[in-house]
């Protein structure tokens, strides 16, 4: 999991432009994970960001900053610098 945050890390700074904060040493058994974005950083991401870390598209943010809309995908408005949490979740 460690090398999957530095190489995610690596190709924010490196690729997109945007950087951000990874929390946790490993994902706690709850299946959360906590991260924080910058300016510029869209729901676009933080999804694809949770899905690959927690190794599910089921998941949701705690606080619900972004979610999946049926022709849009994940959309929302992230704040930079605000700590987000989203969590796995089973059907």
């Amino acid at each position: 999991m460690r090398i999957l945050g530095l190489f995610l890390s690596f190709f924010a700074i490196t690729k997109s432009q945007y950087f951000f904060e990874f929390n946790n040493d490993d994902i706690p058994s709850n299946q959360c994970i906590q991260f924080t974005v910058t300016s510029g950083t869209g729901c676009d991401w933080m999804c694809n960001y949770c899905a690959s870390q927690l190794g599910t598209n089921n998941y949701y943010f705690t606080d619900g900053v972004c979610s999946y809309q049926e022709g849009q995908g994940c959309v929302g408005n992230p704040i930079a610098g605000k700590q987000y949490t989203c969590c796995s979740t089973t059907f």
